[in-house]
């Protein structure tokens, strides 16, 4: 363990990723930085796999990789952080950039909506409100010659 990065990942209360199953590459970051964008490898991906851990519950597999589906390849989430020049601290915002993904993926579906429709006072008020605007456009009309 690098001093600043913790070992294990947690997302959320009831799921915590253990370090065994992150996978860490480094690269060289593109863009500017002079000499030393060159020679240090300070780009990091981090990659999850979220269809084969075993530290991922079954009922919250099938959610994460139903929402996650567009960013999968085999199965295996990927963040990329190259932000800041120290390979440390982009250790880091991948880490937390890779458990607000999961957590935001594994948060349960909102209630369903009980359908309703409109109470008889406020289908009253509706016809009443349009009669009275068909009245005030009547009376804006030019009147005919019979």
């Amino acid at each position: 363990m690098l001093v600043g990065v913790p070992d294990d990942l947690v997302v959320s209360r009831t799921l915590v990723i253990p370090a065994t199953e992150l996978r860490e590459r480094f690269s060289r970051s593109s863009g500017p930085g002079g000499q030393g964008v060159n020679t240090a490898d300070s780009r990091v991906e981090l990659s999850f796999d979220v269809e084969r851990s075993p530290s991922v519950a079954d009922h919250l597999r099938v959610r994460m990789l139903a929402r996650l589906g567009n960013r999968l390849v085999d199965g295996v989430v990927t963040i990329a952080a190259s932000e800041f020049r120290a390979q440390l601290a982009n250790r880091a915002a991948a880490r937390e950039r890779l458990a607000a993904l999961l957590r935001q993926a594994a948060e349960p579906p909102p209630p369903s909506r009980r359908g309703t429709k409109p109470s008889r006072g406020a289908r009253e008020r509706r016809l009443t409100d349009k009669k009275r605007r068909a009245q005030t456009k009547q009376g804006r009309q030019s009147p005919r010659d019979e």
